[in-house]
């Protein structure tokens, strides 16, 4: 069931952007079929980091039964109507059995109780609404997804259909820098390498291919060319804060223009201390790479909440460093951001 699931799930992905521009276009364009082509690996990525293909309550034996246990969670939402984990469970349990409209109910009721303030729960209503109604991603569906994102900036989900309903506005601009922090939650090599050709032809460039790459990095290439190797730690402060087993970004920036960053790998605090190399094939957008730069600063970060964007309460630590000197860096974290 769950593979069925997805494949409505990536149909109608597709059709959001796909079946206007064959509209406007009459014809079967490298930007349609590219288009296709991203919306399809996106969806998957979004529902392979935050959906729960693998979790137990989708196992063969708890679903065996799934429409009677909806059932009698609908009756109990029906006696405790104030039950808003419940009703984003039903909404939840709706949407997988294609439920879309008991889905959009659902969620409707969990927006209510919490007054519109729950950014996930605005992108599970929008999600629902625009698989009732693909149209509605540059309506309802779409102005939920702006609200989400007013909320929780780094929501995968939100910022996956945020950069849909601006591409369908005609604002690629924006559909690119939304698309651009959903690669910094670094997604699998091989959406990455999508979203990179994606945001590419959005902006008007040309995205990098296999052809375009060196078979060799050229003989006056940067020290950092063939990758900066990033040993992260923690510091006595951290170490004495008993941190949970956090993410852990490890990002590299320009000093003068620290948005969007260049690259950015995961690891979590179980794996410190560690040794990690970054190089151009790390980069997050095609031709911006760390050996075209003379300066970078590199920035290690614990994200409590698990998001790409510094947070009050996370710990870090950061070092600049000159790339025509140095291919080695050690980086402890030990500082908390305010």
């Amino acid at each position: 069931m769950l593979w069925v699931l997805i494949a409505l799930m990536l149909v109608v992905a597709v059709s959001v952007i796909a079946v206007p521009l064959y509209r406007a276009d009459k014809r079967i364009s490298a930007t349609i079929a590219l288009s296709a082509l991203t919306v399809t690996a996106l969806s998957a990525l979004i529902y392979s980091q935050i959906g729960t293909p693998g979790s137990r309550s989708q196992s063969a034996e708890q679903m065996a039964d799934v429409d009677e246990v909806v059932a009698v969670l609908a009756a109990r939402l029906e006696q405790d109507p104030g039950d808003t984990s419940g009703w984003k469970m039903l909404g939840r349990s709706y949407f997988s059995l294609r439920n879309f409209p008991g889905a959009i109910s659902a969620f409707e009721k969990a927006v209510e109780l919490e007054s519109g303030q729950d950014g996930q729960t605005l992108t599970d209503l929008g999600e629902a609404i625009i698989y009732s109604d693909a149209d509605a991603i540059v309506g309802r569906a779409g102005d939920l997804f702006e609200n989400a994102l007013v909320l929780t900036p780094n929501n995968p989900k939100a910022l996956f259909y945020g950069g849909m309903a601006a591409v369908q506005r005609g604002d690629k601009e924006l559909g690119a820098t939304r698309w651009e922090a959903l690669l910094a939650t670094s997604p699998p090599p091989n959406v990455q390498e999508i979203l990179r050709q994606q945001i590419a032809e959005l902006r008007g460039e040309t995205p990098a291919t296999v052809a375009d790459t060196p078979a060799a990095p050229p003989a006056e290439a940067p020290a950092t060319a063939n990758g900066i190797t990033v040993s992260v730690d923690l510091g006595e402060s951290a170490l004495s804060a008993n941190l949970p087993d956090a993410t852990v970004f490890i990002i590299v920036r320009d000093p003068l223009q620290p948005s969007p960053p260049i690259a950015a790998l995961r690891r979590q605090v179980s794996e410190l201390p560690t040794s990690v190399i970054i190089g151009d094939s790390d980069a997050m957008i095609p031709g911006r790479v760390p050996s075209g730069f003379d300066r970078l600063e590199i920035i290690a970060r614990v994200s409590l909440a698990g998001q790409p964007v510094a947070v009050s309460g996370d710990w870090f630590g950061d070092s600049i460093i000159g790339t025509a000197e140095t291919q080695d860096v050690q980086i402890t974290i030990d500082r908390q951001v305010p």
